[in-house]
């Protein structure tokens, strides 16, 4: 009986000294394992900086995900984003984030406000999407820009697009005004009353804000208080950053009476990367990720595709910015005459 406790005993000993190692291996192996699951997985991953939940951004994002996931084994993570200043940043700064929309203008803001060292030669534009126009609704009172010298403007709340826009655009027709910080609907009321003279707004037409600002009959009247908006010049200086663009009776049948149009500027919503070195990953998942957007641009323009998406040229030139190398070759590859 001692004898068969003894080799017992000694079998116990063996397996507990043996099992460590057996636990090691096996740990080693689902650790090997995982770390292959996860280079997989990460390997195709682009993060898209976007928009609020509200926006066309966020929308152009989930289409991209719809679209584009499981092409060239990508998988597209849309994210919300805060802003065209916060997606520059984050593209510059964020792990996670490969692609950011952006407006057009924020290479300038940002160039402007010396926010970024060399900004110019640290993102690229894959391709421009659609364009987003500057809309200057004012009272009776005021004829031109210039009228509004010194006047209360609403640029939209701190941080916002419309905000970075109207600064560049103001700044740069010389004409300085007190700015105010109201949302478009309460800015909408103060015009209304005569609190402010004026407001700025960066939307695609028709905007939705402006709907029930005019005239009921559509004779473009104004509607209360004589509202118009202001035709912006076409100036040189806007000009290197911003689209002529036209707002007309169609758009606005309450604001601008048939016939006649307003003139003014468009700023462009980007497709905007970081300029990776060619021979960097993040460099050749975002090459992949171009090549399989501009491979497949027809499924886009399909239902149940966002409409905005009918609108892109993909050979659009986006002034004050440089094309994503790999986006320059697909479109140097596919040219026709």
């Amino acid at each position: 009986m001692d004898g068969l406790r003894t080799v017992r005993g000694l079998a116990l000993a063996l397996a507990v000294w043996f099992l460590p190692g057996a636990v090691a291996a096996q740990t080693s192996a689902e650790v090997r394992a995982d770390a292959a699951v996860r280079d997989r997985v990460n390997g195709g991953t682009v993060g898209v900086i976007s928009g609020g939940v509200d926006g066309t951004y966020v929308r152009i994002a989930s289409d991209l995900a719809a679209v584009l996931d499981n092409r060239e084994q990508l998988r597209v993570l849309p994210i919300l984003g805060k802003g065209s200043l916060r997606n520059l940043t984050d593209i510059l700064y964020l792990r996670g984030v490969d692609v950011g929309i952006v407006q057009s203008d924020v290479l300038a803001y940002a160039q402007r406000e010396k926010l970024f060292p060399t900004i110019d030669k640290r993102v690229r534009y894959i391709a421009k999407l659609y364009n987003e126009e500057f809309h200057l609704l004012a009272g009776r009172d005021i004829g031109g820009v210039k009228d509004l010298a010194g006047r209360k403007v609403n640029f939209d709340v701190a941080g916002s697009g419309t905000e970075m826009t109207a600064s560049l655009l103001f700044d740069r027709l010389g004409v300085a005004v007190e700015r105010t910080s109201f949302d478009q609907a309460l800015a909408l009321e103060k015009l209304k009353s005569g609190e402010i003279a004026a407001l700025a707004y960066v939307a695609g037409k028709p905007a939705r804000l402006f709907r029930d600002a005019g005239n009921a009959g559509g004779d473009g009247a104004g509607g209360a208080g004589g509202l118009h908006f202001l035709p912006i010049p076409a100036e040189a200086d806007l000009l290197d950053t911003y689209l002529p663009s036209q707002l007309g009776h169609d758009d606005y049948p309450g604001l601008i009476p048939d016939g006649q149009s307003v003139g003014t500027v468009a700023v462009g919503a980007v497709m905007a990367v970081y300029n990776w070195e060619e021979d960097n990953d993040r460099h050749r998942k975002v090459a992949a990720f171009t090549r399989a957007l501009f491979d497949n641009f027809e499924e886009f323009r399909k239902p149940p595709r966002h409409a905005k998406w009918r609108e892109v040229n993909l050979a659009a030139q986006v002034p004050g910015w440089t094309r994503f190398g790999a986006a320059e070759r697909w479109l140097d590859t596919h040219k026709t005459d």
